[in-house]
């Protein structure tokens, strides 16, 4: 979190002035050196790194140089369109992937095995920005039965906006989270056929089948299950990535994410909202780095064992 937060500080504090973007052109150079003194952009690096790194840990992100507004507010207006988008699109990732994992590792030679192979090879190619246009014509343009845009209405919890609880919102979810699952789905589904099939060659899935046992108790209650920890391992890289990444989905269906304030932020070199992005999107890396190892457990007893005896 440190070195990651120390490279974009110092990564972004040489992209330009956001002075220029604060200010007019008939602003003199009195005002613009007395606007820099007040952001404390003449002070030396290390020390408004400093001050940043304590105010980030109080959960300071500073006033964001464009909207004049704190940057923790911005992100917590931003941070639940982007976690519930990323969460749909994981799910439908998983709920899709694995079945058709499993399907063509058990049927291989099957046309319909063939033909998802085939289909995920493209699914995997494909630009996501392309994807999503593709979705906008065939379902919001010619058949008009998905909104192309927009995270429908809301429902406050608190602090906490959700979509989930209106028909608009949960409409407005299919096209944006199919786009920015498809990718992962294809890889989920791929890994699962190539980790179930080496899974079906180890010795003790003969045993159990020279024990008698039926084909969905091996399937499903043996092979399945040891193919589940590099599914999870890839599942929650890519659930950082997708959060990291969504930009490309949250511009084509202008989703209010953080993915699209960070864009705009970049536009308008408004370093304390690209820096608190970063730090943002580290800090869900290392916690969901964290809830894989803690899953790890939970799915292969063997780990907590080992992990017991060490």
């Amino acid at each position: 979190m440190l070195i990651v937060s120390m490279i974009a500080f110092t990564m972004f504090t040489f992209i330009g002035d956001p002075v220029d973007q604060m200010v007019g052109i008939e602003t003199s150079l009195e005002q613009r050196e007395k606007l820099r003194e007040q952001l404390g952009l003449n002070e030396p690096l290390p020390v408004q790194f400093g001050k940043f790194i304590a105010n980030a840990v109080q959960g300071n992100f500073g006033i964001s140089y464009q909207f004049k507004r704190p940057v923790a507010t911005m992100i917590g207006e931003r941070l639940p369109a982007t976690l519930e988008l990323a969460l749909i699109g994981s799910i439908f990732a998983l709920a899709v992937g694995i079945p058709l994992g499993v399907y063509t590792a058990l049927r291989r030679d099957s046309f319909l095995s063939k033909m998802f192979l085939t289909t995920s090879l493209i699914g995997i190619s494909l630009p996501p920005f392309l994807v999503g246009i593709l979705l906008i014509y065939v379902f919001a343009v010619l058949l008009q039965w998905l909104p192309s845009f927009g995270r429908g209405e809301t429902v406050l919890l608190g602090w906490w906006s959700t979509g989930f609880m209106t028909s608009t919102g949960l409409k407005a979810l299919i096209l944006p989270s199919i786009t920015l699952g498809l990718f992962q789905l294809t890889l989920i589904m791929r890994l699962v056929r190539s980790e179930m099939l080496e899974v079906l060659r180890t010795d003790y899935i003969k045993f159990a089948r020279a024990r008698g046992l039926r084909n969905r108790a091996i399937h499903f209650g043996h092979a399945l299950k040891n193919t589940l920890i590099p599914v999870i391992t890839i599942t929650g890289l890519q659930l950082g990535s997708i959060i990291a990444f969504a930009i490309i989905t949250e511009t084509v269906f202008s989703w209010p994410g953080m993915g699209q304030m960070f864009l705009q932020a970049v536009q308008n070199v408004d370093i304390p909202v690209m820096s608190a992005y970063l730090l943002l999107v580290a800090f869900l890396f290392v916690l969901i780095n964290l809830l894989v190892d803690i899953a790890y457990g939970l799915v292969d007893p063997r780990i907590r064992i080992t992990g017991g005896e060490a």
